[in-house]
């Protein structure tokens, strides 16, 4: 194969892969083995994209997304702010606001007096990243993290704004992050999905998560994101119906298989295909799954790290722990996420369970990983949709405050798989509310995490309805400066 290609990423057809192979047999088999869908003929794309292969050498293989679904307060985690502390109860001035717009929840507010956090801070770790004391665990990982505290982006209210986040598009019908990476790089573990989704809540108001966040958007419905429960069914539909063995439901299949494919052969519909690889994917995974999503047998030092919450399902410990034996089991992209961050009202109160409930499970599938050799080839992510307001949403009292959602400023981190660690990128002004110093707009955000898994966010594409799709629209930077 050309040095060119390797050392560059170009695009190239099948064509040009087998007249550089020499189109030997010896050349062919290899080329089978790197590329398993090479010859199945047919580019969906029609742009020389050839799924499963990265465009680069990647830092990481895989990703686990802890999202914290209603957007966590920066100034009462990781952006700390003491002058919010000194101008408490002063007006936000107008030179800080400008012209931004509010939601309506505070729009027609007669006053916007500032709130300072009530946790206080301390410095950590070689990096001295300033750490709020309600996250003592995350504290002990600080200089394994990256923490971006610029991050912005475009949507005011919860629906769009983490519709954005996870797909690139504050609509719906969109390819997620994880369906994208599953079309981009193909399967790692044939008896598992390339993208699996677990659901937590706490004690806050729960923003609702819904299927079209992880969905397969315009992409053949092979990349969907599989959602495992906390019930008795980890994945519903698995099991074999009632009077079936295994054995009958094999032959049930390949019946199936053969009446699907004459269909292809008959309308062409590259979605007859999807469904015959889903009906396999199923059928293997009713081994797969049952082991790993069995954590009877995890020794007492990994309990004792995520904490005793970790054994009783449908908790965010126990999906952490998940997160990790999906994870190692090869699966592309684990997405998380945690309900019950909106703290319009009696914030004090309510973030502080909230950061309860992921400070101790986050930090632990980080030590996690590192002592297992997987934290460099796995990127973490932890952050929400949007961020929170400098002043109070409602009246402000001595102890009790809220914050409205504020689009453009929040912090999030990031660990493992190629992300400099014991970092802090960007700054907000005194206040916390506007970016001072290297912005990371949304799109960004997406191009660096396909960078680091060996993907050039222009050249992932997919042609539908006469136009090419991708995860970035039509912008988008890799953040180099927080690549290792």
């Amino acid at each position: 194969m050309d040095k060119e290609i390797l050392e560059h990423g170009l695009t190239f057809n099948r064509r040009r892969f087998l007249s550089t192979m020499s189109l030997g047999l010896g050349s062919v088999a290899l080329g089978s083995l790197m590329i398993p869908n090479l010859l199945n003929g047919g580019d969906q794309d029609g742009a020389n994209f050839v799924p499963g292969i990265p465009h680069f050498a990647p830092k990481a293989k895989r990703v686990i997304y802890l999202f914290q679904n209603g957007a966590p307060s920066q100034m009462e985690t990781f952006d700390y702010k003491p002058k919010l502390r000194e101008m408490v109860g002063q007006e936000l001035p107008p030179s800080v606001r400008g012209m931004q717009r509010l939601t309506g929840m505070t729009a027609n507010q007669a006053s916007f007096p500032l709130a300072g956090s009530f946790t206080n801070f301390k410095q950590y770790g070689q990096s001295g990243a300033w750490i709020s004391d309600l996250l003592p665990y995350t504290s002990k990982i600080v200089d394994d993290l990256c923490i971006v505290r610029s991050m912005y982006t475009e949507a005011i209210n919860h629906d769009p704004a983490l519709t954005f986040l996870q797909t690139g598009s504050q609509q719906g019908n969109r390819p997620s992050m994880g369906a994208w990476l599953s079309y981009g790089l193909g399967n790692e573990n044939k008896n598992l999905p390339d993208f699996a989704v677990l659901l937590s809540r706490g004690i806050g108001n729960g923003q609702g998560v819904y299927s079209k966040l992880w969905t397969n958007g315009f992409l053949d419905s092979i990349h969907q994101g599989v959602q495992f429960s906390k019930g008795e069914d980890p994945v519903l539909y698995l099991r074999d119906p009632e009077g079936m063995n295994r054995e009958e439901r094999r032959d049930m299949l390949d019946n199936l298989a053969s009446l699907n494919d004459l269909s292809y052969k008959e309308f062409g519909d590259p979605e007859i295909t999807a469904k015959i690889k889903q009906y396999e994917m199923a059928y293997r995974m009713q081994t797969a799954v049952p082991e790993v999503m069995d954590v009877s047998k995890e020794p007492d030092d990994v309990v004792k790290l995520y904490g005793p919450d970790c054994l009783v399902p449908g908790t965010y410990a126990a999906n952490c722990l998940l997160a990790r034996k999906l994870s190692e089991n090869g699966v592309r992209f684990v997405q998380l996420y945690h309900q019950g961050w909106d703290q319009h009202g009696n914030l004090p109160f309510e973030i502080t369970s909230q950061a309860k409930d992921v400070d101790q499970a986050s930090a632990a599938l980080v030590t996690d990983l590192k002592q297992r050799g997987l934290l460099d080839e796995t990127l973490v992510i932890w952050g929400g949709e949007f961020g929170r307001t400098s002043y109070s949403q409602g009246k402000l009292t001595a102890d009790n405050y809220g914050r409205d959602h504020h689009p453009r400023c929040f912090s999030i981190w990031m660990a493992g798989g190629g992300i400099k660690p014991g970092t802090v990128y960007g700054e907000t002004d005194e206040l916390g509310y506007n970016i001072s110093r290297n912005p990371v707009h949304v799109h960004d955000f997406h191009a660096t995490v396909l960078h680091l898994l060996g993907l050039n966010h222009e050249q992932l594409t997919f042609k539908h309805l006469g136009r090419r799709y991708r995860l970035t629209d039509v912008a988008g930077r890799v953040v180099r400066d927080i690549i290792s």
